[in-house]
């Protein structure tokens, strides 16, 4: 019997790191001495696909190493008391598992803070592959870490969907050749992605579990 994988999106997906993020960006634009930026503007850039991020957010023409590692630092301080899984996303990968489904995160985070996410939060064990930007060439929009995902877990593409919340996602789903849905309770909003965690679960009872 074939497996079916699901892939996710982490932040504004899996896990609410809104405050966390906001103020991790702001957090290197002190050191960088510049202005803090409202919290509402830079969630509504996260995944702004439009933008140059290093330009809107740090004034740079490229994020350098330093800016990560400021980033990270913040993110390590704080995120025990920032983080928190959005309601009703426990229940779901409990359920996907029950259903032997092999479940996967692709994310835009490095994979210092991505592990201290899933590990504070006590998910990390769902997991079957976890894909972070410092493990591929390209992150999202480029397909670069689903492409691995399906090869180290050994899935075709007709086989795989990836949820996530934003045009990232959505692009990156879209050239690696697999099925996407879009939600709406993270970062992004969109009237036709899907609003409650439960209705994903009916969409993947329907089609995949």
């Amino acid at each position: 019997m074939k497996k079916r994988l699901i892939i996710f999106d982490m932040d504004g997906t899996l896990i609410d790191s809104s405050i966390t993020i906001a103020n991790a960006i702001n957090f290197v634009r002190k050191n960088l001495r510049l202005p803090p930026l409202d919290n509402k503007i830079i969630i509504s850039k996260v995944n702004d696909s439009t933008i140059n991020a290093s330009r809107f957010f740090y004034e740079a023409d490229h994020f350098k190493p330093i800016h990560q590692e400021w980033f990270n630092q913040y993110y390590s301080e704080n995120h025990q008391k920032e983080l928190r899984l959005y309601d009703g996303i426990l229940e779901l990968l409990k359920w996907l598992k029950s259903k032997s489904c092999l479940l996967a995160i692709a994310t835009n985070a490095y994979s210092s803070s991505t592990l201290q996410s899933l590990k504070y939060l006590k998910i990390e064990s769902f997991f079957d592959s976890i894909v972070s930007y410092d493990d591929v060439s390209r992150g999202k929009p480029a397909p670069d870490m689903i492409f691995k995902t399906l090869e180290d877990l050994k899935v075709s593409s007709k086989d795989a969907i990836f949820v996530g919340d934003g045009e990232r996602d959505e692009t990156s789903a879209k050239l690696a050749n697999i099925d996407f849905i879009l939600v709406d309770w993270g970062f992004s909003h969109n009237p036709k992605a899907l609003k409650r965690v439960s209705q994903l679960k009916e969409h993947l009872k329907k089609y995949y579990c």
